[in-house]
């Protein structure tokens, strides 16, 4: 592909936040970087290409049915799609087609869902184990408005994960709540994760920050980040 404004524009911004980690990373006084999940959500599948050739390894979608016709565009291409939005107990047999995890596993019934899908497509393709995070709700409210389980339901969740077949246990996901103090927000999601590392010690994923609050989520942590306007830019226009 020879590389138009569109790409050198994607060079750019993917650039810069890349700096961004790095200085959060130094600032936290980490040794080690976060893996960077570029959020293509609402982007054509052309994006996700041009992203690929400027080293892009992960991206993520979070509506099922734009992320299976996208993974099927690009079947050839070698990226990893990580599924980070609110998903359906129905959908399970077509995530796992495509997933290389789903970070918003938020109840027992869709992990039970997974395990039965995941048990068909490994019988049928032999993929890999499906990586689960258990997303977790930082909203002092009830139902609050960024979704997840309640933090005294992790355990619960993560026992029933690590029992499954086909499931692997990788950690935790959350959206800090609208308004709130990001800092605050994912230090109490550190100390989640440090509950759960003490029954499950490899669950020690934490997906984390976004194009607004990366830095708070190195800071306390996070394994995963998941950016994608700063980097994408605004959704396209349609029509």
């Amino acid at each position: 592909m020879t590389e138009d404004a569109r790409t050198r524009t994607l060079a750019e911004r993917l650039d810069t936040v890349k700096h961004r980690i790095s200085a959060a990373s130094v600032a936290a006084g980490r040794d080690d970087q976060p893996k960077l999940i570029v959020v293509t959500k609402f982007h054509p599948a052309d994006d996700v290409r041009r992203l690929v050739t400027l080293g892009v390894t992960d991206v993520g979608e979070n509506r099922d049915q734009e992320a299976a016709a996208k993974s099927a565009e690009l079947a050839g291409v070698d990226v990893r799609w990580h599924f980070i939005g609110q998903l359906q107990s129905n959908k399970a047999k077509s995530v796992v087609k495509y997933a290389a995890s789903v970070q918003s596993i938020d109840r027992p019934q869709l992990v039970a869902a997974l395990e039965k899908a995941i048990e068909r497509e490994q019988d049928a393709t032999g993929r890999s184990d499906l990586q689960c995070f258990i997303q977790v709700s930082l909203d002092s409210g009830a139902g609050g408005h960024r979704g997840g389980a309640d933090p005294s339901d992790v355990e619960d969740i993560a026992d029933r994960i690590q029992a499954a077949e086909g499931l692997g246990l990788a950690g935790i996901m959350a959206v800090a709540p609208l308004g709130a103090d990001p800092e605050r927000s994912f230090e109490k999601l550190a100390g989640i994760s440090e509950a759960l590392r003490a029954v499950h010690p490899a669950a020690t994923g934490i997906s984390a920050g976004m194009s607004q609050d990366l830095e708070a989520a190195v800071k306390f942590g996070a394994t995963h980040l998941r950016i994608g306007s700063d980097i994408l830019g605004s959704r396209p226009a349609v029509g």
